[in-house]
């Protein structure tokens, strides 16, 4: 899985990280029991600062896509990821609640913003 950084996106470097690695995830470039580069390691290869990194791991340990162990390293969840839940429901919603407020002042069409949704989600579950 090759990770590509955005180093000029007003997206921080540590949430263009977490989503790369939640993607590749998604579309089974990264599965169950994988390693993953250690911190410092990842940081070196990418050319940022460790604290970045490890920002990114924290964050997917604390969502339950990795598992950090200090004789193992950094491994996607071998349990595989949380099912979704009430709370991961509500913080979707959270998270949807402005992008479709935008949509809507700028008199985008629901279908058309449901089609495009549709797209994005069928190129995560495309099987290999």
């Amino acid at each position: 899985m090759y990770i590509t950084l955005n180093l000029e996106s007003e997206e921080p470097i540590y949430t263009q990280l977490k989503y790369q690695i939640i993607a590749g995830i998604a579309k089974k470039e990264l599965v169950s029991g994988e390693a993953l580069p250690s911190v410092r390691t990842l940081a070196a290869d990418l050319g940022i600062n460790l604290h970045t990194v490890n920002k990114a791991y924290q964050q997917l340990k604390q969502e339950g896509y990795i598992l950090i162990h200090r004789q193992k390293g950094v491994v996607i969840n071998p349990d595989g990821i949380p099912k979704a839940d009430e709370s991961y429901w509500t913080e979707l919603k959270t998270k949807l609640h402005p992008l479709i407020a935008e949509a809507v002042c700028r008199e985008a069409q629901e279908q058309d913003f449901l089609q495009l949704c549709q797209q994005l989600y069928q190129e995560f579950s495309k099987k290999g």
